[in-house]
């Protein structure tokens, strides 16, 4: 009798205590799956809208920043570039794109753009490389190794202008301690015979140099991060298996760099394109456009020529510029993919 009661009281489709597919929802399965049933799209995007509303005040102020910082002065640069603007600063009206075709016909515009990619690709190639060395050489342990890591964040601190203006003053021909040395060790005849700022190329060149400088602090504790995720028991079984350390850096460590070395890039090619305190200060006071990049040739449009519109037109061209060359790096390299 027990035993009948009990097949008696189990719900249909379910005698053997296990759900039937498409059966009845009668009993507590119909109900376990009511319970389980999505909530309707129109609560869920309420839902977001609420928690929306809710992080607001947080991210409110961001939002702000970013709008009056970066989206209003671009809007306003795009506004100005189809604009006759008078060198009073009076918008004369509309010019379509005639702006653009003036940039463009300017007859150093092209020496300058391939100056501007040989300036980006220099600094940027130059200083991964010696942060590569310096990063693998601070990640050792060695006494004093703290209070050389930082003295390494000392250009890092240190203004930009004022690391430029030390060595310019360093090359002047009669008091400049730089030039001053490479006199002593032989590489100039004379104190006054080499005008390092005064010529295009070896102001130029020297830019080059101070870029580097500044920009070696960032890019070497970027990679001397990355250094510290790489697991050491990978790099202790390569070197069991009979791997030297070439083969083990390129093979081991350099690949688990990707991550950083992809950012770092990426950082150091929008700040280079942007940069210009140290073309300024280091090729300003030299005449014509030969040691121009597109940087400088804005500040020359606006400071010598008053031609705010036509600088906002190339300051556009610029913008472009370094949106192409970002969208085909993180196309290209995937800096967030994981090795």
């Amino acid at each position: 009798m027990s035993t009948t009661s009990d097949v008696s009281s189990t719900p249909a489709g379910a005698a053997d205590g296990r759900p039937r597919p498409g059966g009845s929802d009668r009993g507590g399965g119909g109900a376990d799956r009511a319970s389980a049933a999505p909530e309707p799209a129109g609560r869920t995007r309420g839902g977001r809208s609420r928690d929306l509303l809710k992080a607001l005040p947080w991210i409110g102020p961001a939002l702000i920043l970013i709008f009056g910082v970066v989206l209003y002065p671009a809007v306003v640069m795009f506004f100005n570039s189809t604009r006759d603007i008078s060198q009073s600063g009076i918008d004369k009206g509309s010019v379509g794109f005639d702006n653009f075709v003036e940039v463009f016909n300017f007859p150093y515009f092209w020496p300058i753009f391939g100056r501007t990619i040989v300036w980006v690709v220099v600094v940027v190639a130059v200083t991964v490389l010696l942060s590569l060395v310096l990063a693998q050489l601070l990640d050792k342990a060695f006494p004093g190794r703290r209070i050389v890591r930082l003295a390494v964040i000392i250009p890092w601190a240190a203004s930009v202008v004022m690391t430029t203006m030390v060595v310019y003053y360093g090359l002047e021909p009669y008091f400049g301690i730089i030039n001053k040395f490479l006199v002593d060790v032989g590489l100039v005849d004379t104190p006054e015979g080499y005008g390092w700022t005064r010529n295009p190329d070896t102001a130029f060149a020297w830019a080059i140099v101070v870029a580097v400088f500044v920009s070696l602090p960032f890019t070497t504790y970027t990679i001397l991060a990355g250094l510290a995720t790489v697991p050491g028991d990978i790099v202790e079984a390569a070197k069991m298996d009979g791997a030297g350390p070439v083969r083990t850096y390129f093979s081991i460590v350099l690949p688990q760099l990707r991550g950083a070395l992809s950012v770092a890039v990426l950082i150091n090619i929008i700040n280079v394109f942007n940069s210009l305190p140290i073309l300024k200060v280091m090729t300003g006071s030299i005449p014509g456009y030969d040691a121009d990049t597109i940087m400088t040739l804005i500040f020359k449009y606006i400071q010598n020529q008053h031609k705010i519109d036509v600088a906002s037109a190339l300051s556009v061209v610029a913008f472009l510029i370094v949106i192409v060359i970002v969208a085909v790096y993180v196309r290209v390299v995937k800096p967030m993919k994981e090795v």
